[in-house]
């Protein structure tokens, strides 16, 4: 592999440095920040994910609630979780895992969160805001990977960045955030999904790809331009095993690139921390 690495373990420990300030000046206050978590179901992948976030606060001195629902649990009794956490002032903020099981309304659960207390920046008012260049709460991942490329120096003004995917998740808020008129952000940017024919006439174009189409090895080396910034931030189980959107043989030709594991997983998790001690923050602001 001739491209360099995008490290984001490394990143994600600069991000917590930074949070462990932050944590202590609130906890001067009286201040303790609570973070929840609902499960809904036994995906094994989403147990993981919850489990690995609870670890994290726990690391940082967050405190962490988790609220499990089983698989076959109601839009009913869903929502009046959401209203209990929503009126809980423990709870400075808390995340819906997702996907949720397929009998449940993923709009409608995401949009009874109170916005204040949206944690993954999934709100309708939320996105809005971003929508509108004011971010205030700004999805996980797409925040994870700015951060990412900030801290390995990588400036993406002017620079043409192609997203693949169009998720809520990633892609669209990812889109918004990238073409802000921000330092180190005002870039050109391209959307494009699976359905469109060619991806690699847009990728080959790209100063910078980001992945995000949950369909492993969608992106290989014949559609990277040498010298390329490639994300790999959409990733699908096999079995325990991770597979990236990313082809393997991409580090032979892309300049810088994330790793299979380490990468964009990490600084998701640490914006999700980085978002919980934010409205905490807010919150004493307002008190």
């Amino acid at each position: 592999m001739s491209a360099r690495i995008l490290d984001g373990n490394w990143a994600a420990e600069q991000v917590k440095a930074g949070l462990r300030d932050r944590i202590g000046v609130l906890g001067a206050r009286g201040v303790t920040v609570g973070l929840a978590t609902v499960l809904v179901g036994d995906d094994a992948p989403s147990a993981r994910y919850v489990a690995m976030k609870h670890a994290d606060c726990s690391e940082l001195g967050i405190t962490s609630y988790d609220h499990r629902l089983n698989g076959s649990a109601t839009m009913a009794e869903l929502l009046a979780k959401i209203e209990e956490l929503n009126a809980d002032d423990r709870v400075h903020s808390y995340l819906i895992q997702l996907p949720l099981p397929s009998h449940l309304d993923q709009e409608a659960v995401l949009a009874a969160v109170a916005p204040e207390k949206d944690v993954d920046g999934l709100h309708p008012f939320n996105l809005g805001l971003l929508t509108l260049g004011q971010p205030r709460v700004v999805a996980c991942t797409p925040a994870g990977i700015v951060e990412l490329l900030r801290l390995h120096g990588l400036d993406l003004t002017g620079k043409h960045v192609v997203i693949v995917g169009r998720g809520v998740t990633i892609g669209r808020p990812l889109a918004l955030l990238l073409a802000l008129n921000r330092p180190g952000l005002n870039a050109a940017v391209t959307v494009v999904h699976s359905r469109v024919k060619s991806l690699a006439s847009y990728t080959m174009e790209a100063d910078v790809i980001v992945a995000a189409a949950g369909s492993p090895g969608i992106i290989d080396a014949a559609m990277v331009r040498p010298g390329a910034v490639v994300v790999g931030a959409g990733t699908t189980f096999e079995g325990r095993r991770l597979l990236s959107d990313v082809d393997e043989k991409v580090g032979e030709v892309a300049g810088w690139i994330t790793p299979r594991l380490g990468g964009v997983g990490p600084m998701t998790r640490a914006m999700l921390l980085s978002n919980a001690v934010s409205a905490a923050e807010t919150r004493l602001g307002e008190s």
